[in-house]
């Protein structure tokens, strides 16, 4: 029975990088052994435990064969004789086959450190293509790996173009493309992603509402970048590089979704496209079975970002209803999220990255000065039910007359 560490974490070590999650593959061993050695049983598939004192992962040295469509339509073998390159070859990228004994010592059979040195992403097999998740993986990988110079090798993007093509995405789960999605999304380069999965033509399978915002032209006045794809990858280059949750992210990637749709005859301007949008935002936040915080944040920022952008303009009555409509008394960290999705929506624009957005010191100002008012004087005064409701919006709005005029001066 021997141990290897393999995968990310043999991977991280020698690129210098922290690792996060150690997993290793044993060889020569049974069932039986494992758990004579009290290791825990995790793995449905194929067999995985959990080791006893740590909680890492061992996984038995394994082979895969085809055996349906998608993620799961592998048959697996596990057993004694399988080999350690026998386990490496079924992974994915080359620098992700390479495993390490107890000593340090490295077994690569699949020249996964030479790949490492020039900074490319490789499949390790022709098996590749057999599995339609590896193609989100690569474009994951590439997002997280991008700052380092990595790049994916010609023939792998060939693989990836031929598995976009042969329908085998569409037999992937919401949950699997999910987790990978909002994964990649919480890279250092998110932006990558989304450009590596419309470079393979995985894009316009997985999220074609995404894939039509290329190549749609703006108004150059208000969006020097032109192009509605290209402007969307910036808000999302933004929101990595200030470090904004997956909610913002999410929201960041879907918000102009609208103007995919604009008939070509209004171009460049997309009139009502925070409406028309919503519908599809509604379509991909279930094609994925996306969480309820990022599907709710998707479709306000979608509905509401241009009176973001037009905040130290709205009467005092419609930023109100703005307000109202977040529900900031109780919800504040929603509002807080729309505020700063309008803001990576202002400086995804090429040009404009560090030019100042007042309107979001304003919200929240706004936000602020109508959680101060008070209900227990309305009360004093004997408001109460709809009556009470009523009077306590039109303190808020009185309220936000003076905030407004003040702020004005």
């Amino acid at each position: 029975m021997q141990f290897y560490k393999v995968g990310g974490a043999v991977r991280d070590r020698l690129l210098g990088k922290p690792v996060a999650d150690v997993d290793w593959v044993v060889v020569g061993a049974t069932t039986d052994e494992m758990l004579i050695k009290g290791y825990r049983p995790v793995g449905t598939d194929f067999p995985v435990f959990l080791h006893p004192m740590t909680g890492e992962e061992y996984a038995l040295a394994r082979t895969e064969r085809k055996s349906g469509h998608g993620y799961n339509g592998f048959v697996f073998h596990a057993a004694p004789d399988v080999t350690l390159e026998e386990d490496l070859i079924r992974r994915d990228l080359t620098i992700n086959a390479i495993a390490e004994d107890k000593d340090g010592k490295l077994t690569d059979p699949y020249h996964g450190q030479q790949d490492l040195e020039a900074r490319i992403l490789r499949h390790v097999s022709p098996a590749f293509a057999e599995d339609p998740l590896r193609v989100l993986r690569v474009a994951r990988f590439a997002a997280r790996y991008a700052p380092d110079g990595f790049t994916i090798a010609p023939d792998t993007l060939d693989l990836m173009r031929e598995l976009s093509e042969s329908g085998e995405l569409q037999a992937l789960t919401p949950e699997r493309s999910w987790k990978e999605i909002s994964r990649a999304l919480m890279e250092s380069q998110p932006q990558v992603f989304i450009r590596v999965l419309r470079d393979c033509g995985a894009l316009k399978v997985l999220i074609p509402e995404v894939d039509a915002l290329f190549g749609v032209p703006q108004p150059e006045a208000h969006h020097p970048e032109i192009d509605t794809g290209l402007h969307v990858l910036s808000v999302l280059e933004q929101s990595a590089i200030h470090r904004q949750p997956l909610s913002v992210r999410w929201a960041c990637l879907l918000h102009d979704l609208g103007k995919g749709v604009t008939p070509e005859a209004d171009w460049p301007r997309h009139i009502a496209h925070e409406y028309t949008g919503l519908k599809l935002i509604k379509s991909v936040n279930a094609r994925f079975k996306v969480p309820r915080d990022c599907q709710e944040l998707a479709l306000l920022v979608g509905q509401y970002h241009t009176h973001g952008h037009r905040a130290l303009e709205l009467k005092p009555s419609t930023l109100l209803d703005l307000l109202q409509t977040f529900d900031v008394y109780r919800r504040p960290q929603r509002f807080e999220e729309f505020v700063v999705a309008c803001e990576m929506d202002a400086r995804g624009r090429r040009g404009l990255e560090d030019r100042s957005y007042p309107q979001a010191e304003y919200l929240r100002g706004a936000a602020a000065t109508a959680r101060e008012v008070q209900v227990q004087p309305l009360l004093e005064k004997g408001f109460k039910g709809q009556e009470l409701g009523e009077a306590l919006k039109l303190e808020r709005l009185n309220a936000l007359k003076v905030y407004k005029a003040t702020y004005s001066n």
